[in-house]
């Protein structure tokens, strides 16, 4: 039994953590609200915190039905998701340097500076941010590797406290980036943001690669050959 619950907290982990990459979320969280104090990084980090952990228990447990009632398949959400990601990569590798993102935020009131927060802490921040469709697939794929009826207790504890490490790690990233910022000074943290794009971009790209490469795979022979 402990094997099992082991065996799945790590199949949890392991199969989520490298596709959100709380590190790079937290970077660029930091990098599209660099004027946000205290106060308001300790609200984005609960909201996208719970929203992350929301979508991915969707996705684990309803997800491969949500799919199917629309007829969507894998390969496809891979497709769109890869695009999505790496549209979001690449814009945050084109966008303006935190001194004129500062010099635009200045004169936003309080009141309409605080909607933004709200509105940005679900999109983009955590979908597709945080929690993109690469996230969401893999959550369906392990969705559908579970029973679906009498599910051991050990899987279902090892499946709540990864989720449980998950959110965890996302919360810690994007609440104490700006703790990191200060170390790494303005220079090493605006190379650190774009490293962390490309990567955001690359991720992506490879998203889409294996939903075209699956896709690829239903194309009949003869078609493939011509």
């Amino acid at each position: 039994m402990l094997n099992q619950f082991a065996e799945t907290v790590l199949l949890v982990v392991a199969g989520l953590f490298p596709v959100i990459n709380p590190p790079a979320a937290g970077f660029i969280v930091l990098s599209l609200v660099p004027r946000a104090t205290t106060a308001e990084r300790a609200y984005l980090a609960r909201a996208i915190s719970l929203n992350s952990l929301i979508i991915l228990i969707v996705s684990l447990s309803v997800g491969a039905y949500v799919l199917s009632f629309f007829g969507i398949s894998l390969p496809v959400l891979r497709v769109a998701g890869g695009l999505v990601i790496g549209y979001a990569g690449w814009n945050l590798l084109h966008a303006p340097k935190e001194a004129d993102r500062e010099a635009g935020q200045r004169t936003a009131s309080d009141v309409a500076r605080e909607a933004t927060l709200r509105a940005k802490a679900f999109y983009p921040l955590t979908l597709p941010i945080t929690v993109g469709p690469g996230s969401i697939a893999v959550a369906i794929a392990l969705g559908t590797g579970r029973p679906r009826t009498n599910i051991p207790l050990a899987n279902l504890a090892g499946a709540t406290v990864g989720m449980a490490i998950l959110w965890a790690s996302i919360y810690v990233c994007v609440r104490y980036a700006a703790n990191v910022e200060k170390l790494l000074g303005p220079v090493g943290t605006e190379v650190a943001m774009r490293l962390f794009a490309f990567v955001l971009f690359c991720i992506g790209v490879q998203i889409l690669w294996l939903g075209l490469d699956d896709l690829l795979e239903t194309v009949p022979l003869w078609v493939r050959v011509k």
